[in-house]
Formats: structure tokens, C-alpha cells, sequence
């Protein structure tokens, strides 16, 4: 019989929260916290319920990266290149690939149709910046991914229309052995303005990091930023904005370095009690001045 105080959780109630825990694993966890979730809930149907729900908004928010069949390249799982809840499009290789959300593969691949591609003047733009990032990313993210995506107006066929571009930038660095596990995520949006004859940009970055030895410690910062660049050449244009994208990532990257070097000095300390009980400051200065053993013969009233 059920105890009126602690009413039974509904089977919907379950698997919202097996599905919280999931969608919330640190990058790299999920398969970890999958398994615990699993077992925890004692339940094969609503632990897949549950995870086919969680699994596909953990993939897009963190921006995961597939190896498609092949070794024929990889793709970025976004919002971006979602065609539908389980193909996503590469317009680096022109391919969409099939993924499996909850076993996180991809398990077909297969040509983009000609209304999944953008027009040859687009692709111009689009490719050229492509090959810019491509060069950035290697040089400054180890394992990183990118993608330029082109989010509307794919169909201009020439100067005199406007139209914009999603730039993705995907990288992680899991180390369970070492209990740290890390991720860069940036997206950048660029509206091409044809009329002003100017490209506006407009950055969102965000670093999250986990470190469990014998403790949790997350961080998630995100900071975001906006530039502009005159609307030239499609080379012009990419080097640019590559170049715009380079400042404010360096820019970003360093000051999250600089608020590590000061951490023992602010944050630490702003963590401990700015006054005890007493509501007196301890003299850290003059410690040896208090005993323990001393403050317990007087309350006591042993002499020694």
C-alpha cells in the first residue's frame, strides 16, 4: 500500500527525470550516467523512453561530433544541419548521415539532394570561409570540427540579396582515466547585408569542464561578443571573418586564463565565511595564541 506521505512517482514523473540527468551529463558522461539512470530506474521501457528523448537534445546542445561511414568525414550534430530528428547534413562533404542519438554513430550516409544544397554563389561564399576556419581550427583546437552552415537565402543566385551563415566550432578533450573531461563550443552567426554592403557577426562561445577525483568540480561559462566587416569578395570576406573569429576567441580563451591565475586570491576566498559564530575575525596571523585543550580545563574547571 502506498504511503500517503510519500506518494509514488508517476511513470511520467520518472522519466522526466531520468531524462533531466541525461540531457545535464557533463560532455563526454553520458554513456557513464546512462548506465547508472539504467539501473537506478529498474526499468527498460521508460529508461528508453526517456533516453530516446534525452539523448538527440545532449547531442545538439553539445554539438557532437560523428565519424561518418567510411572515414568519408564528420558531422557536426546541430540544430543547424538537422534535415529531421535523425539525419544531419554536412555541407563540408555535401552528405547527409543517418545517427543513432542514443548509441551516438552514425549508420548511413548518403548524397545531399540538390534542395538540401545551397545555389553556386552561396556554395562560393560559404566554401571559401569554410576553408579558412578549416585552417584555424587545426591549428588551435586539438581534435576540433567545424561548419559552415548556410541558414537562409541558400536558393540567392547572385549579388543583390542578402543572406546568412551559421558557423559551428566544436571541440572536447575527455580524460575519464584522469577524471577530467572538457568541451569549446562556438557558434557564430553572419548576416551579409548586401544593401549596407557589410557582414554583421555575432559570436556566442562557451567552455564547460568537469573534474570528479574524489570530488565534483563543473564549470560552464559562455560569453558573447559582435563584430562587423565590409561585404567584399568571397575570399575577402573569409579571411575576414576568420580573422574577426580568431581575436574574439583568443581574446575569450585568455581571459578565462587570467580569472584562473587569480582564483586562490578571489574566488577560493570568497567562498570561505567572512565571519565565524563569534562574529569576530579569527587572527590567522597570531593562531598559536589558542588551544584546544586550554579552552576545555577552564570550561571544566580542571587546573592543570
Amino acid at each position: 500500500m502506498a504511503d500517503p506521505e510519500n506518494p509514488e512517482l508517476t511513470e511520467k514523473q520518472k522519466k522526466e527525470i531520468a531524462k533531466w540527468f541525461l540531457a545535464n551529463a557533463p560532455t563526454g558522461e553520458i554513456q557513464y550516467v546512462a548506465k547508472d539512470v539504467r539501473l537506478l530506474m529498474g526499468d527498460d521501457r521508460l529508461y528508453d523512453m526517456a533516453a530516446a528523448e534525452a539523448f538527440p537534445l545532449f547531442n545538439k546542445d553539445h554539438l557532437v561530433v560523428l565519424e561518418m561511414p567510411g572515414r568519408s568525414g564528420d558531422v557536426i550534430i546541430s540544430t543547424f544541419g538537422e534535415i529531421d530528428g535523425a539525419n544531419f547534413f554536412d555541407p563540408r562533404t555535401a552528405q547527409v548521415a543517418t545517427v543513432d542519438h542514443v548509441k551516438q554513430v552514425c549508420t548511413n550516409v548518403r548524397p545531399a539532394n540538390d534542395d538540401e544544397l545551397p545555389s553556386a554563389y552561396i556554395e562560393e561564399f560559404r566554401f571559401a570561409l569554410d576553408a579558412e576556419l578549416c585552417k584555424y581550427v587545426v591549428d588551435t583546437y586539438p581534435k576540433g570540427t567545424c561548419a559552415v552552415y548556410c541558414t537562409r537565402g541558400k536558393d540567392v543566385d547572385g549579388p543583390g540579396a542578402d543572406f546568412d551563415f551559421a558557423v559551428v566550432i566544436s571541440a572536447s578533450r575527455t580524460s575519464p582515466q584522469n577524471f577530467c573531461n572538457g568541451s569549446w563550443r562556438s557558434i557564430w552567426t553572419l548576416e551579409f547585408k548586401d544593401d549596407l554592403q557589410v557582414v554583421e557577426v555575432k559570436g556566442n562561445m562557451q567552455v564547460v569542464a568537469h573534474y570528479f577525483e574524489e570530488g565534483n568540480v563543473q564549470l560552464n561559462t559562455k560569453h558573447e561578443c559582435r563584430n562587423s566587416t565590409i561585404f567584399q569578395s568571397p575570399e575577402d570576406c573569409a579571411a575576414s571573418i576568420s580573422n574577426i573569429i580568431l581575436h574574439h576567441e583568443t581574446e575569450y580563451m585568455a581571459s578565462i586564463e587570467e580569472s584562473y591565475s587569480h582564483l586562490p586570491d578571489t574566488t577560493f576566498k570568497d567562498l570561505r565565511r567572512k565571519l565565524p559564530v563569534t562574529r569576530t575575525l579569527f587572527p590567522w596571523q597570531n593562531a598559536m595564541q589558542f588551544s584546544l585543550t586550554r579552552d576545555i580545563a577552564i570550561e571544566l574547571g580542571i587546573n592543570k
